[in-house]
């Protein structure tokens, strides 16, 4: 499936209180130890939708410090330029609290059910450039998923009314789908034209169930382990955080997505064993940095990784260089 790229769709923007707010509060925190990665079990969770709420995770969550937050914003590794280029678009793909969309009026095929009714609308901005159709298409796919339904081309042509745009719209969709959400679309039946949604990258775990319950985190998810892996396989705990902030996801303020960010990552990615999160050895004071947890391996791969990043960018999967001979050598061990 071939689709060409845009740069537009929702605007991922935070309250500048909120972030005010989180940043004084980051510069007073310490970090907390238990957080450590001896804190993973030698088994995964039995369900792959097990969630953790934000009172089962008792432990302070690292913060960064201004001057931290002044040496990681050289080489921002978001920037268009850098092997994560298509994540530089985040920071213009989502916007704002969800909101009501009066134009929204895409029905279920279950009963007349109005897919806004399950799930709110987004605001597109920025003003003027906005189409609702984007907007409707959108909730309709996560309907679908939450619904765990197969979406044909014509309930999708049926949104977006004009087949002359089709190709735009639904490219711009099938991205915002991937980045933010950690969905793609899988043609399964060519010949009526349905697609079934599914996790990228072979991922089980959806966020489904947690804090902001009926919308897919793994997005984010994946894009920590994108980072990971292109970092050379640990990244210190201050680089995610300036990462994240600079999308406009701060810690410690309610994100309308991903709920508290913090406790999504040091709680749920955590205990799902995706994500390792352990002190730097020898770092004194103390400093944290995060890894792959053995989930990762279990579910996904680093060729899956780069073909992932390929795709978004429309780049040859050996122009990741080192980090391409890398997966290939894991695949070939693999099939030893």
């Amino acid at each position: 499936m071939s689709h060409s790229r845009k740069r537009r769709c929702f605007m991922l923007e935070a309250d500048p209180e909120a972030q005010d707010d989180n940043q004084g509060h980051a510069d007073t925190e310490e970090e907390d130890s238990s957080l450590s990665s001896s804190n993973c079990s030698s088994s995964f969770p039995s369900s792959s939708h097990t969630s953790f709420s934000s009172s089962s995770f008792s432990g302070s969550p690292p913060h960064l410090s201004s001057s931290e937050e002044d040496d990681t914003a050289a080489g921002d590794p978001v920037s268009p330029e850098s092997p994560l280029g298509a994540y530089a678009s985040l920071p213009a793909m989502v916007s704002a609290p969800w909101s009501s969309s009066d134009a929204c009026s895409v029905s279920s095929p279950c009963g007349g059910v109005n897919a806004c009714q399950v799930l709110p609308g987004y605001q597109i901005l920025p003003s003027g450039e906005g189409d609702n159709r984007v907007t409707n298409l959108v909730n309709l796919l996560l309907f679908k998923y939450r619904m765990k339904e197969l979406v044909t081309e014509a309930e999708i042509l049926n949104v977006i009314q004009n087949y002359s745009d089709y190709a735009a719209i639904f490219s711009e969709v099938y991205e915002c789908m991937q980045l933010v959400f950690g969905i793609e679309l899988k043609d399964v039946e060519p010949s009526n034209h349905a697609y079934v949604l599914v996790s990228v990258l072979g991922i089980s775990y959806d966020g489904m169930l947690s804090e902001v319950q009926g919308v897919p985190k793994t997005g984010l998810l994946v894009l920590l382990l994108c980072t990971i892996f292109l970092r050379g396989g640990r990244v210190p705990a201050e680089d995610i955080w300036h990462m994240l902030n600079v999308m406009g996801i701060w810690s410690g303020a309610t994100h309308f997505i991903y709920a508290d960010p913090r406790n999504l990552i040091l709680g749920d990615f955590l205990q799902e064993q995706y994500l390792v999160y352990q002190q730097v050895p020898n770092s004194c004071p103390a400093r944290y940095e995060f890894l792959w947890g053995p989930r990762v391996c279990a579910e996904t791969s680093k060729m899956k990784i780069i073909e992932f990043l390929a795709s978004l960018s429309g780049s040859d999967p050996k122009s990741f260089g080192a980090r391409y001979e890398e997966a290939l050598r894991e695949e070939e061990e693999r099939m030893q």
